[in-house]
């Protein structure tokens, strides 16, 4: 089991980071959690192309988490020779997102269809989406997987997902505070993958702001650095992996972010650039 940070950035664009966005490659799948800006991008450069994806696990709906969502259904649907709509799970209301979103995109299947006989001859462009709730479980081919709940209030709802294969497991939160799902999903995993931010650079920030309070809101529903170490010390975690940096990681402070985490976490703590990645 492979998992790569295909992007690690926050909702403001940065030129160095692509949006939330994590591989997770097993069992001859590739499965994408959240598809964040730029991730396509960062999907080939990992060597996968989008047809090799076969799911897209998305764990909220804020709109840096799922941005590059449309692109990864056209492009797979262009690239490949057959028409092998894409799986996408997530929480209830991605149906409707999924349907506005190939609403939004018929101009382009129709100029595709009209000038490729071969696109045509395929049929429609399609996404199988399923709705899923803390509880379910589900399988992509060899590797089996359960959904958590998380806490992102006041977005509802919100999801993780514990993925297994071959004895090892990895729990995938999204954007959420610490709570009784997490630390069920993440029981003794081989590996946790969270979004985190700092409190103390945020809160300067804010203070530094002539408006800070929209800044100052996120720290309420987002996982500190320390937050996550915690839980994945509470829970039994082998590696801790952090993502989705906010604010923006700066280069060499990776020895800053990476002590907030070790002072509650004695495990290995894997952060970085897009494209760092954790082989289990």
């Amino acid at each position: 089991m492979k998992i790569t940070l295909l992007g690690t950035g926050s909702p403001i664009p940065d030129p160095m980071r692509a949006g939330p966005c994590t591989l997770v490659q097993a069992g001859g799948e590739n499965v994408m959690v959240d598809c964040g800006r730029g991730a396509l991008m960062r999907l080939m450069a990992a060597g996968v192309f989008p047809g090799m994806v076969s799911t897209c696990l998305v764990t909220h709906l804020h709109s840096d988490h799922i941005t590059d969502l449309n692109d990864l259904v056209t492009s797979r649907w262009v690239m490949m020779p057959v028409n092998v709509p894409l799986r996408v799970i997530g929480p209830p209301g991605i149906r409707a997102v999924v349907d506005a979103m190939l609403q939004m995109l018929s101009p382009d299947q129709q100029y595709r269809h009209d000038h490729h006989d071969d696109l045509r001859a395929n049929g429609p462009l399609t996404v199988n989406v399923e709705e899923v709730q803390p509880g379910d479980s589900f399988s992509i081919g060899a590797v089996s997987g359960t959904v958590h709940e998380t806490d992102h209030r006041p977005v509802r709802p919100s999801i993780g997902f514990r993925l297994e294969h071959d004895g090892k497991v990895v729990a995938l939160a999204g954007d959420t505070v610490p709570c009784a799902g997490v630390d069920e999903m993440c029981r003794n995993a081989d590996a946790y993958v969270q979004t985190v931010i700092r409190h103390d650079l945020v809160s300067a920030l804010a203070d530094a702001l002539p408006n800070g309070g929209r800044m100052r809101d996120i720290l309420d529903y987002h996982s500190s650095v320390e937050q996550a170490a915690q839980t994945a010390a509470r829970a039994g975690v082998k590696n801790l992996v952090l993502t989705h940096y906010v604010p923006p990681m700066a280069p060499g402070q990776e020895d800053d972010w990476k002590a907030q985490a070790t002072a509650h976490f004695s495990g290995p703590v894997i952060l970085g650039p897009d494209l760092t990645s954790l082989e289990l």
